[in-house]
């Protein structure tokens, strides 16, 4: 008997003894070492890039935000890793309005305009069977668009990115996002609903759902509601302006660039110094703006905080209409940037200096992170459109009724 429970006690001890596993990190030294060394030889001999940039030494240029008269605004915000400027510039520029026309300070949600942009560009894609342009960037005006077709909320509503991550980042995605719809026409499926949904879930993932109703100072609204009666903006009530000697000035016309990929036909296309005219009597006036254009120059410096057209590309005196469309035509303009013009100086030439909210990394860079200084002249020459209240141009819209 003692023998068999000898036996059978060998036998259980051999059945339980099991292994066990346990956490640790990944180590691989020598992966690492091959990484390290192919490194060290693809950068050898190659050297450091460099761009040609204007040399600010002896320019007098603005030293302070103080020296601006500024349009109340609130603090810069990053757009992190995103083709979001067009949203955080208008964002902000209706975060202005608003102050102007109720004195209230209410934080916009940059990501809520953007989250229906996207469904509004996959909607577009499926109608034209993937023929419209599929991109991150959009116009100044889509936020006008958005609110009027969804409304608006507050930030503290929907921030638009998972709360523990630092910075908004689209990079994944717009891949998913790109890829998904191109698959759609490779693959000839364009049924919208079951797109549509795909879209959102993608969205969702990365971005949060938004709302459909919410708690503002202690009372409920939904995104159209919260936009009539808290912040009394009215979507209609904004234009958009350009000065391109391509199309006839003084009539409405379809501003031609990838990123107004619905065509709008509806800016206003003004002479040159009428152009002009409308910012600076719009700025002087107390109205803010909304500006898009070109900010690859030699004269546009991060570090300095600056944006200036040297005399070495051209003379302010030459600077004129067609020296605008030229550049626009063969590309060394392009519509890459949108800002939101908040203030302005003039110096003691005469000079106009305007005071730039941007949303970009590059205004990190300097002096006075999320703020630039732009000559008159860089306005002048590479900014193409901008989105305004009608009442800030009601002298210039009088022209066109009168043409």
């Amino acid at each position: 008997m003692i023998k068999k429970l000898t036996i059978l006690l060998l036998i259980t001890s051999t059945v339980t003894a099991q292994d066990k596993g346990k956490f640790e990190s990944y180590s691989n030294p020598f992966y690492g070492k091959i990484v390290s060394e192919s490194d060290k030889y693809d950068k050898a001999d190659k050297e450091e890039y460099k761009s040609f940039k204007m040399n600010f030494d002896g320019k007098q240029i603005p030293k302070s935000l103080d020296e601006f008269t500024i349009v109340e605004a609130e603090n810069p915000i990053s757009q992190g890793n995103t083709g979001t400027c067009w949203c955080f510039s208008t964002t902000s520029f209706y975060e202005s309005e608003i102050h102007r026309l109720t004195g209230k300070t209410i934080k916009l949600s940059e990501l809520y305009p953007v989250y229906f942009e996207y469904i509004e560009k996959a909607r577009g894609y499926i109608n034209t069977r993937g023929k419209t342009h599929l991109g991150e960037g959009s116009e100044t005006n889509a936020v006008q668009r958005m609110m009027d077709w969804y409304g608006i909320v507050p930030a503290e509503a929907y921030e638009g990115k998972p709360s523990d991550q630092p910075f908004y980042n689209h990079e994944k995605m717009f891949v998913e996002f790109e890829t998904y719809l191109k698959n759609c026409k490779t693959t000839n499926f364009w049924n919208e609903d079951a797109i549509l949904s795909n879209i959102k879930s993608i969205l969702n993932h990365y971005m949060g759902v938004p709302p459909t109703s919410f708690k503002y100072e202690g009372k409920t609204y939904t995104p159209k509601t919260f936009l009539t009666k808290v912040t009394k903006l009215k979507p209609n009530d904004y234009v958009d302006f350009m000065s391109l000697l391509q199309k006839p000035y003084w009539s409405q016309q379809e501003y031609k660039v990838p990123d107004n990929w619905w065509r709008s036909d509806a800016y206003y296309n003004v002479p040159l110094d009428e152009f002009m005219f409308a910012i600076k009597n719009a700025i002087e006036n107390g109205y803010s703006i909304s500006i898009g254009g070109d900010v690859s120059e030699s004269g546009y410096s991060s570090t300095h905080d600056v944006a200036m057209i040297p005399s070495y590309d051209i003379p302010s005196e030459y600077i004129d209409e067609n020296a605008r469309q030229f550049r626009f035509s063969n590309g060394t303009t392009t519509d890459d940037h949108a800002i939101h013009l908040i203030g302005y100086k003039i110096d003691e030439t005469g000079d106009w200096w305007f005071l730039i909210k941007d949303s970009g990394s590059g205004s990190r860079n300097g002096n006075f992170p999320g703020y630039y200084f732009y000559h008159e002249d860089f306005v002048k020459l590479k900014m193409m459109t901008f989105t305004i209240h009608k009442d800030a141009v009601k002298e210039t819209l009088d022209k066109f009724k009168n043409d």
